[in-house]
């Protein structure tokens, strides 16, 4: 929002795991709620957000050549949970159909009844962090809050939501603390550096809305702006910090030394922490770029990938 609005507030601006389209992220993550809280026979308890999890991982681990928990664009992955349906009664290592209908809803984009995407759905690797949107026993108070604000109702039933009323109910009262203006041509005028960050494994804002806000950017300012502009994609990091993936990332220092020296960031380490110790480096690269191992060498070495 401040380099939209006020482009002279600030030369440099790290943008993570950004919730810039605020309402319809409340409304997305309303909807994946929904989708388990329901019922008895939909909601996925941990041990089923554990049995997803194995199966995604079983699927598309090794698709970028390394097997460590990690996927290094998740979107790669065509996981469909109806491989794990039962067939009898439900188990510890099937899903119920409601299960599986659930669990679609989550992957999937948030949709209008006439097919607009409100909000991208998270991506297959997230699942063991599914708790705090879909395990109940209620939606968390800052999504429903955005609600209560929109409907101007601070007793307002969450169980009651429709997504696509909610929507438009959304971006009519509260449709102004958006920040989805694509037009970034005065901060990048002033001189601005913008390095924006997700984490493939985010659990909270799925990382492929801040891809559609960064390809928005080219749309409206042409496909060659990463003298200013760069996105970052941490494979395995959850929201902001966390998950299977390195996550000790100085996104600062790299904002400083392209801001001040005109060293832009070609690529970013980062590390995983275990136990005080770096257990794991790995590169990443800017977006649309992806960080691949040669074939020799440590896979945990971030020199040993290119």
């Amino acid at each position: 929002m401040e380099a939209q609005r006020y482009p002279e507030d600030f030369d440099g601006i790290i943008a993570g795991a950004p919730a810039n389209y605020h309402i319809h992220l409340a409304a997305a993550d309303m909807a994946a709620g929904l989708a388990t809280l329901k019922s008895k026979e939909s909601f996925l308890t941990p041990l089923k957000y554990a049995l997803l999890n194995q199966a995604v991982l079983a699927q598309c681990d090794a698709r970028d050549g390394v097997k460590d928990g990690v996927l290094t664009d998740p979107r790669t992955c065509r996981f469909d949970p109806s491989t794990l349906l039962c067939t009898g009664s439900d188990a510890d290592n099937c899903l119920t159909a409601p299960q599986v209908e659930a669990a679609k809803k989550i992957y999937a984009p948030a949709r209008t009844k006439t097919g607009e995407v409100i909000f991208p759905g998270l991506e297959p690797g997230t699942e063991l962090a599914w708790g705090p949107l879909t395990g109940g026993p209620a939606q968390l108070s800052l999504i429903q809050g955005a609600f209560m604000v929109a409907h101007d109702d601070p007793n307002w039933d969450w169980h009651t939501f429709d997504l696509d009323r909610g929507a438009a109910l959304g971006d009519k009262n509260l449709g102004f603390i958006h920040a989805i203006n694509p037009d970034l041509q005065a901060f990048e005028a002033r001189g601005g550096k913008l390095l924006f960050y997700h984490g493939w494994n985010d659990q909270l804002i799925a990382p492929q809305n801040t891809i559609d806000y960064y390809s928005s950017v080219l749309s409206k300012m042409g496909a060659k702006q990463d003298n200013w502009l760069r996105l970052f994609m941490a494979p395995g990091m959850q929201h902001c910090q966390g998950g299977p993936g390195p996550d000790q990332i100085n996104f600062l220092g790299a904002l400083e030394r392209w801001r001040e020296s005109g060293v832009a960031p070609d690529q970013i380490i980062a590390s995983r922490v275990t136990n005080n110790r770096v257990a794991m480096t790995r590169p990443l690269c800017p977006y649309p770029q992806v960080a691949q191992y040669k074939g020799v060498g440590s896979t945990n070495d971030a020199a040993d990938f290119v």
